[in-house]
Parts: structure tokens; C-alpha cells; sequence
């Protein structure tokens, strides 16, 4: 019976930080109770910002809907000049500060020609002074890297290209 209370107190918990990240206009909120030696709840609740989406896909929209003759003609010049719509590109899940090492005078994760497994950290992303690793969503070579260290990142904005 206990369990199904601490159960029933850990949806409520996890609710109220869903409530909390909503009230606060928060994209991510991470909490970590212990409650024994081998009992935990380790919680992440993040959300995607929709608008930000919403304000450039209306801008890309028209150029498609302007030219319907030639659709196979306009993809690639369209992927060329947004790379953040190229099949390889990985976009950040938030907005933050960008670091391609782990530390300052650190080897950098990984670079321009270099092979990367799933998984692999890409870059961290620092956001409220919580350090966001970035991992590769699937194995490949990495074609291009379009952040700088110690820039700012945008919700959306591409990271790196991998293929």
C-alpha cells in the first residue's frame, strides 16, 4: 500500500513541476529526490516552445507556394540556404550558451570530418547554469559545424550538420 502512496505522491509531485515549468515560461526543469539507499525519482520535465517554430515556418512558407512548377528544383537551393532544414542537421532543443569542450583549453567533442556514434556528445549547451550535453541523434560524419564556443543559440537554430 505504501508504494502505491509514494506512487500517487510522485505523480502529483511531477505534476506541479509541469505547472511550475508552464507559470514560469521555463523549457526545462530537472529535480532529483532520494528517499532510500536504493529508492530515487530522478524527474525531467521539459517542454518545446512552439512559437518560435510557428514564427519561421510562416516566413519559408510562400517560396514553395510562389513556385509549384519547380518543387525538385527549389528544395536543394532551399537546403543550401537554410541549413537547418538539410536531413543531417541537428537543432538545438533550447536556447543557451554553446560549448564545443568540455572545459576552456579542453579537446574539443568532436569536429569538422570526424565520425560520431549515436550518442556521442556533440557540444553542451548551457542554459539557467545547468550544462546541457547534446548528443548525436545518429551515427555519421560530421560536415559542418555552424556554432562558435562561448556563442549564443537560439531555440531551433542549427548546431551541426551530420551525414
Amino acid at each position: 500500500m505504501s508504494n502505491k502512496t509514494s506512487h500517487d505522491s510522485d505523480v502529483s509531485f511531477i505534476q506541479a513541476l509541469a505547472e511550475l515549468l508552464r507559470e514560469n515560461d521555463l523549457t526545462e526543469l530537472q529535480v532529483k529526490r532520494d528517499y532510500a539507499e536504493n529508492d530515487s525519482l530522478n524527474v525531467r520535465v521539459s517542454r518545446q516552445t512552439q512559437t518560435v517554430v510557428q514564427a519561421s515556418v510562416p516566413a519559408a512558407a510562400p517560396a514553395p507556394a510562389a513556385a509549384p512548377a519547380a518543387p525538385a528544383a527549389s528544395a536543394p537551393a532551399e537546403t543550401a540556404s537554410d541549413p537547418a532544414s538539410h536531413p543531417g542537421a541537428v537543432t538545438s532543443p533550447m536556447v543557451g550558451t554553446v560549448y564545443l569542450a568540455a572545459e576552456p583549453g579542453a579537446a574539443p567533442f568532436t569536429s569538422v570530418g570526424a565520425s560520431v556514434k549515436e550518442g556521442d556528445t556533440l557540444l553542451i549547451i548551457e542554459a539557467m547554469k545547468t550544462m546541457n550535453h547534446i548528443p548525436a541523434p545518429k551515427a555519421g560524419t560530421i560536415k559542418r559545424i555552424m556554432v562558435e564556443d562561448g556563442g549564443a543559440v537560439e531555440f531551433g537554430a542549427p548546431l551541426v550538420i551530420i551525414e
